[in-house]
Order: C-alpha cells, then structure tokens, then sequence
C-alpha cells in the first residue's frame, strides 16, 4: 500500500559523518593515514578526492571498511611537494551527499621541529601458536606526550571496541617522557 512505502520513504537519513579526517603534518618518506566514516541510511559510501577528482596513484591506496561506509586513505612513502594538498572525503547516499577535506603538510626527516613525535620501539614480526596471546608493543617519545593509535591491516583499532586489548601508559622523568601502547591480539 502507498502508506508503507510513505513509512519508508521518512526512515531514510542523509549521510553524516562519524569520523571525522584531522589535517596531518606528515614526514618525507613515511606514511601517513587519514581515516573517514559515515552513517546514514541507506549506508552512504564514502570516497576520497583529490582536487575533485577520485586520488589516483601508486603510493595511494583506499581501503574500505564498514562495507564502504569508512575509508582509509594511506599514503606511502610521503613526497613533497607532490603529496602535500588537501584531501576530501565525500559520502554520498540515496539522500544526500556531505563531504570534509583534510590538510597534508610534509617536513623534511632532517627539519623536523622539536618535540616532533617519534616512534622508539616499533612492533615487532611475531609467530605465535594458534591458541596463545601475541602482544605487540610500541614506545613513542615527544612534546608534547604523544597519543599512539594501532592499525591492523591498515585499518584502524577503536580502542574503545578492543575488549581492553590496547593499553597505553606514561612513564618519564621531569626531562624525558615516553608513551607506552601494548595491543593484545
């Protein structure tokens, strides 16, 4: 009957995001990950652009989550001037069509400013038996404290949604501090 589809029609929404890119200051070199996602319904897709047009290159990549609700864009290795732009995430649904852009900036590894964040101890290749717990570790020093966040294959960890398998911790003396993260896996 045409009131059902009227009922349908008011239930759906236009996209609005829930995550939100922040503008990242990257290094010449290294890698850089802004992330993007949406909710709406019907479930809005999300792409990213670059100067209006979809990014396109072979140290870009997108990776989808949320069954292309979210979108990691990744850039590796970093390159200045070319990689240095603003990025736009758009997301896009039967309803509607938002979008927000994030800046990148890249330094230079020999001009970096002080207290620029640096990572001490990286995580390490592990094996591990089918059964046991694999803990990744990761020390991370600067100035201000660093906050350290885990992708795993190159998706981000909600820490909040990781059953207390990320914990992080200060340790530091009046003049040195670093920032510890453990990720139980």
């Amino acid at each position: 009957s045409s009131n059902t589809s009227r009922k349908k029609r008011s239930e759906c929404v236009a996209p609005r995001f829930t995550k939100i890119p922040t503008d990242q200051i990257g290094v010449s070199g290294g890698v850089v990950s802004f992330v993007c996602q949406a909710a709406g319904d019907p479930k809005p897709q999300v792409f990213w652009n670059k100067k209006g047009k979809k990014v396109n290159s072979q140290r870009i990549e997108t990776i989808e989550f949320d069954e292309g609700a979210g979108a990691v864009l990744r850039i590796q290795p970093l390159r200045a001037p070319r990689d240095e732009n603003v990025y736009e995430c758009v997301a896009k649904n039967t309803e509607g069509e938002i979008a927000v852009t994030s800046k990148l900036s890249i330094i230079r590894e020999d001009l970096l400013p002080f207290g620029f964040p640096s990572i001490d101890m990286g995580p390490q290749l592990k094996v591990v038996e089918r059964t046991r717990t694999a803990t990744m570790l990761c020390a991370a020093s600067g100035i201000p404290d660093p906050e350290i966040s885990w992708f795993k294959d190159f998706l981000p960890v909600e820490p909040a949604l990781s059953q207390g398998r990320i914990k992080q911790l200060r340790s530091g003396t009046a003049d040195t501090s670093e920032t510890f993260s453990s990720y139980e896996l």
